[in-house]
């Protein structure tokens, strides 16, 4: 990687909400997806760290379909400084386990080393927040209903007639 550390990281899993974190203005990382907040500097700078550490350990060359291309499990778009822009496709793991599939660009299909590729992708499982969002309050409805509750069946309350 030549683009130098991103200036942006976007994970977009196949199932799930996109998370999404970008250096602001500050040049400090904030999270813009899912809530826009403040993020945990530590966690997102090493997130892109990571993006820099990112080993390719070889190429491969087939059909893309293969490799798990057709449906990514996760889309990454890293953008850098000098507005540069790279997509990483992230298809299945290596029959090892050791490795992702990844296509960069669209094009270039080659297989990451499977700590890299993890880092990134607890983005999506883990967003980096400085401060853990509030869940939003239960509407002032009725109280959820517990497992161990019963609730009557109208055939219960229904009284038959003569």
């Amino acid at each position: 990687n030549t683009d130098g550390n991103p200036t942006s990281i976007e994970v977009k899993p196949a199932a799930g909400e996109i998370v999404r974190i970008a250096r602001n203005a500050e040049n400090v990382w904030v999270l813009e997806l899912p809530i826009e907040t403040e993020a945990d500097q530590g966690l997102a700078e090493a997130a892109a760290a990571q993006v820099s550490a990112l080993v390719m350990v070889s190429p491969i060359d087939a059909a893309p379909e293969i490799f798990g291309f057709n449906n990514p499990a996760f889309l990454i778009t890293l953008e850098f400084a000098n507005g540069k822009k790279h997509t990483l496709e992230v298809g299945d793991s290596t029959p090892t386990n050791s490795g992702y599939y990844v296509r960069i660009d669209n094009d270039k299909m080659m297989i990451a080393d499977l700590s890299g590729i993890d880092s990134l992708l607890q983005l999506a499982a883990f967003p980096p927040y400085l401060n853990t969002p509030t869940p939003s309050a239960l509407p002032p409805t009725e109280a959820p209903v517990s497992p161990t509750q019963t609730i009557p069946t109208p055939e219960a309350t229904v009284t038959p007639t003569p």
